[in-house]
């Protein structure tokens, strides 16, 4: 990748004339820090300030690591991102130094800065002589006749002319490539590595996860309550109209009466199915009086036997509690459908700030995910919140579900 990256700009700094935007941007860039590792440069001029200067840069190293990341932004459009736990904030000078990321940064302002200034110093130092001697042809035939510098340079003035601009080709390649290892060292060493980078993407994917989640489950609370104020209340108010059409319309025909009877059946149907699409959605008992009595009404409602053992020592986060009420909820449904159960243990603890479900059922084992018995859902639905889903499940019998999530998010 490096040396891909490195082409390509080789490549677009031939491509441009000497005199175009890139080039005076390049040059603008590395001309930029020079100053930057002037005081290093002056403790190696001046060995007497060695020690002092040094110190002077190891104590400003923050100082100095946001002025560069600021000349890349301002002047090259580069973000160089702080690296994680940037630098021992909050601690001082020495604790800054044990900090790992800041022996990188420390490399960078006494020994890669410096140098890549002084090559910076000789880019500048060509741009300006390409200029002077690309016009010595010019300007040298300005000078009166007779003068000194003019006849010693009368034979040389086409050379140096065309030697400058050979320079002024040249210059806008080493700018370029100077730009380009000011950019990748900073990006190096004044960055984040690979490893904390990887860190950096994980917490960002976590907290968008995290954030993902926590939308979907408002977006089903929103429909919940939509459905439960608006269409479910249309249907019971039908339902009731025409119940009381049914009990008090004596003198129609039998085959009217029989259109109302039907009427008010489909209606209390779609009423049973409403109201079960808005449990299954968001249950209000859940976000009203917590996932122990969401537990309850899930057992109670269960096809077969289901005894529950509730602990709950703490109020878990709404999300979680969303996770954990519709895992036991489609694992209740999955051991109805294809377990042969007779019973079901449900067990619900929290220790160590993580919530703890356990599902047990007497049937005749075999479980597997492979086969589509709608555990890789469950997994996946844990997963969501940083959960784990274990399954137990010899031939025979029984089968355990244990699950396991965070409290909080």
């Amino acid at each position: 990748m490096p040396s891909t990256t490195l082409r390509r700009a080789l490549v677009r700094s031939v491509r441009r004339p000497p005199w175009s935007a890139e080039a005076w941007r390049d040059t603008r860039l590395i001309a930029a820090g020079i100053p930057l590792a002037a005081p290093v440069w002056l403790a190696v001029i001046v060995p007497s300030l060695l020690f002092p200067l040094t110190a002077l840069v190891l104590v400003c190293a923050r100082l100095l690591t946001a002025a560069q990341r600021g000349r890349l932004r301002a002047l090259y459009g580069v973000e160089v991102p702080p690296p994680l736990g940037s630098v021992g904030a909050s601690g001082g000078p020495l604790a800054r130094l044990r900090a790992g990321v800041n022996w990188r940064q420390t490399a960078y302002h006494l020994l890669v800065g410096p140098l890549l200034a002084l090559v910076s110093l000789c880019v500048v130092w060509c741009w300006g002589a390409a200029v002077v001697l690309a016009t010595v042809y010019g300007w040298i035939w300005l000078m009166p006749v007779g003068t000194p510098l003019r006849s010693e340079l009368a034979g040389l003035d086409v050379a140096l002319t065309v030697g400058g601009v050979l320079l002024l080709i040249v210059t806008p390649w080493t700018a370029a490539l100077t730009a380009w290892a000011e950019v990748r060292a900073a990006q190096k060493l004044l960055g984040p590595d690979r490893a904390e980078a990887l860190e950096r993407r994980v917490e960002e994917i976590t907290e968008s996860r995290a954030g993902l989640v926590d939308a979907v489950d408002a977006e089903r609370r929103r429909i919940e309550r939509d459905l439960h104020d608006g269409a479910q209340q249309r249907l019971t108010s039908l339902a009731m109209n025409l119940g009381l059409a049914r009990r008090t319309l004596k003198d129609v025909p039998p085959e009217v009466m029989q259109v109302i009877v039907d009427a008010h059946e489909e209606a209390q149907a779609a009423i049973d199915e409403l109201r079960d699409l808005v449990r299954g959605l968001h249950p209000a008992v859940l976000e009203d009086r917590g996932l122990d009595a969401a537990l309850s009404g899930i057992a109670a409602r269960a096809p077969l036997p289901v005894r529950l053992d509730v602990d709950l020592t703490e109020r878990i986060a709404p999300t979680v509690e969303a996770v954990a009420y519709f895992t036991v909820s489609e694992a209740l449904t999955n051991v109805a459908k294809h377990a042969r159960a007779k019973q079901v243990d449900l067990s619900v603890r929290t220790a160590g700030g993580r919530l703890r479900l356990v599902i047990s059922d007497d049937g005749v084992g075999g479980a597997d995910a492979s086969r589509g018995t709608g555990l890789t859902g469950l997994r996946k639905r844990a997963a969501s919140v940083d959960g784990t889903l274990s399954v137990l499940s010899p031939l025979g019998g029984p089968t355990t579900i244990t699950v396991e999530l965070p409290c909080a998010l």
